[in-house]
């Protein structure tokens, strides 16, 4: 944490020095148009050529400092971000709140895995570890969430991770730069929309009009400079008014080509700069290389291309503004060489937008994921096998205070499959949760929290915190049984980490303990590795009839000095204490 309260306390001191000189250049920029204006005055009053040349020179200065004003604006947007960054990440660490976003939208309650382990929504997985802030970032961050990699991109994915943790500065610069593009949902897919567009070259006549006409008018014009005849005047009238009357034939295909798109300049300038970071920096992990490799298009950085977009977008900008649209496109059809650009910019590069658009993506996943392991030095890679052998050393859950969260040891092997028993409160569930959060980082080549973690990479299915449905007119009873057809169908097709939590809880008590055991005993005979909890002994008793397959775990808890004592550690066995009893005599329930 200290890295980042350093880093916060020289941004604030960059900044403050940024927002001087941006306030001493804006007063500069003010009194260099009032003067201009001045001049410009007395040069009408007195017709002194001094009063034209200091005009001049004011404008100039004016413009000038425009360019000064708009790069210290850049830099004051960046410095803040950067700040910000350090100040989000200070406050985490801190536990005062989750200054990040939760990604509720991508929640799917008919995911596998993803309401019953809080992947999504708030104080989530997601939400705790997002450090994006581009929509392709915060969507590719959750898509990896929701499924597992082969093995050998979820070893490319931790030497990545590994590299991006080291980079500190570079991965905030990049996450500083994704958050002032103000991108959103709807600029990325109306810019994916547009690309995909199908947009036909123009004629070769109107080509040939688009530059026939500007010259004709340039000829005409200079024809007048030189021999002041009027009659260049009239002629010069009607190539305007015929400039305008072949633009307003294009309207149309011009108002397609730029609809929902404004300010949309701004965005694919700043998609162009972080892919800049990404050219311009150095990688020694073989999935950054790739990534990096697919930005060089044409022989140029893809970077080029899109700041050629951003141009083009924010030259068809001007057609908003009536007088300059009129002057611009009465002269030299302007408005129509941008669209002609566009269109040709669509056809030479629409095939690798979106490519690059996904390494954006990428790189603010893994940033994301680096971030967690820079924060998280005691967290592990797990090492990764085919032989259907999952154990870990110190195993608990992500999001808990690590001051306080206890690990436990876990092994699914030579036995696959783990009864396990508690009173409630005795930390089952989040045993269970930490099992599977852990398993889904695992498959997304993330570190886990473990001090040790051997994994063979499986497809999660989850049982553990169903509700009922009003919308789909189910009751919770129905949704699990859905839920649990779901985890068999899919057990059909390949062995999984299965994860159940006191199911058939909405049936009497020997329906729920028969179907329970069959539910284990049809989840094991398919190969299922996992872990169900239940408080019901005779589920426990079918270790007796699957010795190698099935083993007996348990969460305790004991009476000292009149309270209730929970350790959270994981011991073998059925438990046998009872809590509910003395809590209800204790509260005087009973």
């Amino acid at each position: 944490m200290e890295i980042y309260k350093v880093k916060k306390e020289g941004f604030s001191a960059v900044l403050n020095r940024i927002n001087k000189k941006y306030n001493s250049i804006s007063v500069l920029r003010l009194l260099a148009i009032v003067f201009f204006l001045v001049a410009m005055y007395y040069y009408i009053k007195t017709g002194k050529i001094i009063c034209i040349v200091a005009s001049v020179s004011l404008f100039i200065a004016f413009v000038i400092l425009m360019r000064f004003h708009t790069k210290l604006l850049f830099q004051k947007q960046v410095n803040q971000a950067l700040l910000d960054i350090n100040a989000n990440e200070i406050s985490y660490l801190e536990r005062n709140k989750i200054p990040f976003e939760n990604g509720q939208e991508f929640n799917d309650f008919h995911h596998p895995y993803a309401y019953d382990l809080d992947i999504f929504g708030e104080h989530s997985l997601f939400q705790n570890l997002n450090r994006t802030a581009t929509y392709i970032g915060k969507k590719t961050f959750a898509n990896q969430l929701l499924t597992m990699l082969p093995n050998d991109e979820i070893i490319r994915n931790h030497q990545a991770v590994k590299e991006l943790s080291e980079k500190l500065d570079w991965r905030q610069e990049f996450l500083a730069f994704a958050k002032i593009s103000n991108d959103s949902q709807s600029n990325y897919e109306t810019l994916l929309k547009w690309s995909t567009f199908n947009s036909t070259p123009l004629s070769k006549l109107s080509v040939f009009i688009s530059y026939f006409s500007p010259l004709l008018f340039l000829g005409v014009l200079i024809a007048y400079v030189v021999t002041s005849n009027t009659i260049f005047i009239s002629i010069l009238s009607y190539l305007f008014v015929f400039n305008l009357i072949v633009l307003g034939r294009f309207m149309k295909r011009i108002n397609v080509e730029i609809t929902n798109s404004t300010d949309i300049d701004k965005t694919i300038h700043q998609y162009s700069l972080l892919l800049q970071k990404i050219e311009n920096e150095s990688f020694q992990s073989e999935k950054l290389i790739d990534l990096q490799r697919k930005l060089t298009f044409k022989k140029e950085n893809a970077s080029i291309h899109l700041k050629q977009l951003a141009g083009l977008f924010s030259n068809m900008d001007t057609i908003g503004n009536f007088v300059t649209a009129i002057v611009f496109n009465g002269t030299f059809l302007f408005n129509l060489h941008v669209l002609k650009s566009l269109i040709q910019w669509k056809i030479d590069h629409t095939a690798a937008l979106e490519d690059w658009l996904e390494v954006v993506g990428e790189f603010e996943m893994l940033n994301s994921l680096a971030n967690m392991s820079y924060n998280n030095p005691e967290f592990v890679y797990p090492t990764l096998n085919t032989n259907f052998e999952i154990d870990f050393t110190d195993l608990s859950h992500p999001l808990l205070n690590e001051k306080t969260r206890i690990g436990n040891e876990v092994r699914f092997h030579p036995e696959s499959f783990m009864i396990l028993t508690g009173s409630n409160m005795s930390g089952k569930s989040t045993f269970l949760r930490s099992l599977g959060i852990n398993m889904v980082l695992s498959g997304m080549g993330s570190p886990v929290c473990a001090s040790q973690a051997n994994v063979h990479p499986l497809p999660v299915l989850v049982s553990m915190r169903l509700s009922d449905s009003l919308s789909d007119s189910e009751s919770y009873f129905f949704a699990e049984i859905k839920r649990l057809k779901q985890i068999m169908d899919e057990l059909e097709n390949r062995p999984a980490f299965v994860l159940l939590d006191e199911i058939l809880r909405g049936t009497n008590s020997d329906d729920k303990r028969n179907g329970t055991i069959e539910v284990v005993k049809k989840v094991i005979g398919n190969k299922a590795i996992g872990a169900i909890a239940t408080h019901d002994i005779e589920v426990c008793l079918t270790t007796k009839e699957f010795p190698n397959v099935l083993t007996n775990k348990c969460f305790e808890v004991e009476i000292v000095n009149n309270e209730l004592h929970f350790d959270y550690k994981l011991r073998d066995e059925i438990c046998r204490n009872r809590s509910a009893t003395f809590l209800m005599k204790k509260m005087g329930v009973i």
